[in-house]
Order: structure tokens, then C-alpha cells, then sequence
């Protein structure tokens, strides 16, 4: 018998709605025939696809990264404001395309505000520099009567966009990026930027370049950056990609420990150095790019090749990617006390949880789990106690069956459980129990669900996954409840 303790004051920290936030990058199909496509008609008179928006609002994302990701790398902003007739086309030199900067700064803002998302603009700091930076801040964010200011009331904003986050480059420390840097490098180019960016808007927060290339100087990396420039940093950003390349569903579902490694590490590394330099203020984590990618992953040796994604990058993904996206945001749950931005990448098209075609768009299976977690997830994470039967896979052994978190809703009384059931035959009957409070009658529960691991959403079967809800009951400090093979399940229950 599977068993879920929980103390409801046994918390672990305050979930930030931001650990539900997107990413957008000029990458294929992602921003032009996804999010903007003037010529369709389905789109609205600002070029966006309502389709898309109306798909995206049930996200609820708070946050949304932009513009890259490698695109950002040899990106020149300003070449993205103004009459579009009059904005040159450029070749990006991260994807070997031309861009035409149709969709720029100010087409981001809106597209934002339509979501009611906060946006989130990544800086030049490959080939850029600071001036260009400091720009960018002062565009966005000025109020005085300067040059720049001027420009953005020219173009239509009289007032100010307040962008709240600015990332300071992207995957510096990998060898495929436009202007990569040494660890010492980076520490001093940050250092520099962010400096600088204070200067010009002293309210806005910073998101360092932490890890994203794992087999690299992790350690080194994180230390000088903290060490230089810790005074200044509010979020160090983390990149993860998984994918299940060996088509070996056990060792797939162990990639919960992957998530837990990474983040202890990093966790540690921030406490040590915070420490011995007197850090007085919190550096937060920023997943801000994660998600499922392997089946259009390129399959070479030189990371220089990340150039050439097969098929556009168009991922589709099966129950089993949907089983990993719960497994993720159960990480970033139970880390919640650091963990405080994750950013789905990417948004539309490219790997990502929509696909469009000219005539609509398919919801994939990973837009479900998110849609779940992002609806329902309650203001604390709370430390739960679970045990029960147990797999092996890959390089690990005894590892639990049920991937568990669990979030507390104080305004509305429930406690909200997220459950993943990584057997792909066994229903799993488990004891969920409480050490004190009550479950004071209804308990919802939403699963996510299909046929088997390989089910697919496509746009001639578009609902083989999806949400089914039902309602159970709950008396007393504890229930039984039997979680599915190859589930997502959230179980949403008043408590008194």
C-alpha cells in the first residue's frame, strides 16, 4: 500500500506563480505562423492569432521570456521598433535564417499585456554591449524627456512599459553561443551590464546566466559570478532539457531525480557563496528555459550543430512527456523555498504545448499537466511524506513509483495534491492522510489521461489525451484513493 503523509504546517516555502511562466524566441514557427500571423484570418488586427492567445490564456502564464534564447546572442533591438516597412531584415546568426523583424519590442509588450503576463526581455550579451543594453532599459522603462523616450512616445507608448526582468544574456557558457565566455569572462561582463542597467532603472531585476551546458565548470561558473556580482543578482537562471533518447519508459520516469540533483546543486552553491561573501539578499533559481525535447533534438556530437533542429523543432509529444512535465512542476514545487521563475520553452510550434496550421491549432498532451498545475496550485508548498512501491530505471534503483507534491490554498481551505503515477500498468491505491486538520467533504479530482505512453494529440485525433474531472468524498484525517497507470492526477480538497 502506497502512503501520503501530509502536515499542513509543515511548509517548505511560498510558491511564486512565476514557476508558470514562457518562453518565445524568434525560432521557426514560434513567433511568425504562431503567435503572429498578420495575413491569417484568424489573427487580429495587431497580427495575433487569437486562436493562439485564446490556447495560451489558459496557461496562465504571469511571465513570458523574450526574445531568446541563442536568438538574442547577435539580436539588435532597435531593429525591431518603428514602421515595420522601415526595419532592416537581418540574417540571425543563431539559426542561419533572415529575420525580418516584423515582431519586435513593443509587438511583445502588447502581446504580453493580452495575456496579462508580465514580460520579460533577455539582453544582447553576446556580440552586444552595455549602451545597447542600457538603451533597451531606457526605451522600455524611461520616463524623463530623453531621446529614447521620445522615441517610444513616436512609436506610440507614451507610457512607459515597465519591464520588470531583464536577463543579462543567454547559454553564455556554451560553445554553440554567438560570443560565448570564459566563467571569469561572464563574471566580468555582468558585473559591468547589470551595473550599468541599475543605473538607468534602479527597480529592475536581474537574471544571471547560471548553467545550462550541465557537463561543464559548474562550480567555477556559479562561485565567480556570485562573488563578483552577487550584490546585484535577483535570479540565477537554469536550463533543462530531457527527452527519453533510449526509448526506455522506466529510465525515462527516473529524470524526477535530474530535476532534484540539478536544483540541490545549485541551491548549494548559492548558500555557500552567499555566505562567504555576506550576501545579505535572497538569489532565487530561474528555470527559464526547461522542457521535453528529443525527438527533434539534434543527434551529432559538435554543439555548434544546434543550428540545424530537424523539422523545425516541431515536437510531438505523447503521454510520457506529459508524465515528465508533472514530474518537473513537482520539482519545482518542492523546491518552491529557491525555485522562484520556470520558463516553458517554447510557447508555440517549437517544442512546445500548441501547434498550429493555417486552420487552427492542436493542444499536445504537455499542455495539459501544465494547465493543471497552473489552474489549481495553491500560495505554499508543503513538505509531504510519501512511501510506497518502488521501480528501477537506468542508473537508479528503489526509486518511488508516485511522483508527489502538494500545495496549500489558506483563502479557499483545500489542499491541493499533485500525484504522477509513473507505472505504466499498475493502478496504485494509496492512503493519503493528514497528522492534523480534517478533508471536510469534497475532493476533486482532475486526471490527466490516455490510452498508453505513446498516445498522441494530433490534428485528426486531437483529444486521445486530455483532462477528465470527477468528485469524491472525504470525511475525517484520511481517504483512499486509487491514482491510474501513466496519470497526472491532481486531487483538490476542502479541508477544515
Amino acid at each position: 500500500m502506497n502512503r501520503i503523509k501530509i502536515d499542513l504546517e509543515r511548509t517548505s516555502g511560498n510558491v511564486s506563480r512565476n514557476i508558470f511562466g514562457g518562453f518565445a524566441e524568434h525560432l521557426y514557427r514560434c513567433i511568425y505562423g504562431g503567435i503572429y500571423e498578420p495575413d491569417s484570418p484568424l489573427s487580429d488586427k495587431n497580427g495575433l492569432r487569437t486562436d493562439v492567445l485564446a490556447a495560451l490564456q489558459k496557461l496562465q502564464m504571469p511571465i513570458i521570456r523574450y526574445p531568446g534564447g541563442n536568438f538574442v546572442s547577435s539580436y539588435r533591438w532597435r531593429d525591431g521598433i518603428g514602421p515595420r516597412e522601415e526595419r532592416p531584415a537581418r540574417t540571425d546568426l543563431a539559426w542561419a535564417v533572415t529575420e525580418p523583424n516584423h515582431f519586435g519590442t513593443n509587438e511583445f509588450i502588447h502581446f504580453c499585456r493580452e495575456l496579462k503576463a508580465e514580460p520579460y526581455l533577455a539582453v544582447n550579451c553576446g556580440d552586444g554591449d552595455m549602451r545597447e543594453a542600457c538603451d533597451w532599459v531606457e526605451y522600455c522603462n524611461g520616463t524623463n524627456d530623453t531621446t529614447l523616450v521620445k522615441l517610444r512616445r513616436k512609436h506610440g507608448f507614451e507610457q512607459p512599459h515597465n519591464v520588470k526582468y531583464w536577463g543579462i544574456g543567454n547559454e553564455i557558457d556554451g560553445s554553440w553561443q554567438i560570443g560565448y565566455k570564459t566563467p571569469q569572462e561572464y563574471a566580468r561582463a555582468f558585473t559591468e551590464f547589470g551595473k550599468a542597467m541599475k543605473r538607468v532603472d534602479h527597480d529592475i531585476k536581474l537574471v544571471a546566466v547560471g548553467v545550462s551546458n550541465w557537463p561543464g565548470d559548474i562550480v567555477e561558473r556559479i562561485q565567480l559570478l556570485l562573488e563578483q556580482a552577487g550584490n546585484i543578482i535577483d535570479y540565477l537562471s537554469l536550463h533543462t532539457y530531457v527527452g527519453n533518447f533510449k526509448n526506455d519508459f522506466a529510465d525515462y520516469m527516473t529524470l524526477s531525480e535530474l530535476f532534484e540533483e540539478r536544483l540541490s546543486v545549485c541551491e548549494g552553491l548559492i548558500r555557500a557563496v552567499s555566505l562567504d561573501n555576506r550576501i545579505r539578499h535572497p538569489i532565487a533559481i530561474a528555470m527559464d528555459e526547461w522542457n521535453v525535447w528529443y525527438k527533434t533534438y539534434p543527434r551529432v556530437e559538435d554543439p555548434s550543430s544546434l543550428t540545424k533542429i530537424p523539422s523545425d523543432g516541431e515536437e510531438v509529444y505523447n503521454l510520457e512527456d506529459a508524465l515528465i512535465t508533472g514530474i518537473a512542476l513537482n520539482s519545482f514545487i518542492r523546491h518552491a523555498h529557491s525555485v522562484k521563475m520556470a520558463n516553458l520553452s517554447e510557447l508555440v510550434n517549437v517544442f512546445a504545448p500548441i501547434l498550429t496550421r493555417p486552420d487552427g491549432l492542436v493542444l499536445q498532451t504537455i499542455f495539459y499537466p501544465f494547465e493543471l498545475y497552473s489552474r489549481t496550485c495553491g500560495q505554499t508548498a508543503l513538505d509531504v511524506f510519501w512511501q510506497g512501491e518502488t521501480f528501477s530505471g537506468g542508473k537508479y534503483t528503489g526509486i518511488r513509483t508516485l511522483d508527489v507534491s502538494a500545495t496549500l490554498n489558506e483563502q479557499k481551505k483545500q489542499l491541493i495534491l499533485y500525484v504522477v503515477n509513473r507505472s505504466q500498468t499498475e493502478s496504485m491505491e494509496t492512503t493519503v492522510s493528514l497528522y492534523s486538520g480534517r478533508f471536510s467533504g469534497k475532493v476533486h479530482a482532475s486526471v490527466v489521461n490516455g490510452p498508453d505512453i505513446k498516445a498522441e494529440n494530433t490534428f485528426e485525433i486531437p483529444d486521445k489525451v486530455g483532462i477528465r474531472e470527477s468528485i469524491t468524498k472525504a470525511e475525517g484525517q484520511s481517504f483512499r484513493y486509487i491514482f491510474e497507470p501513466h496519470s497526472v492526477t491532481a486531487l483538490i480538497c476542502d479541508i477544515s
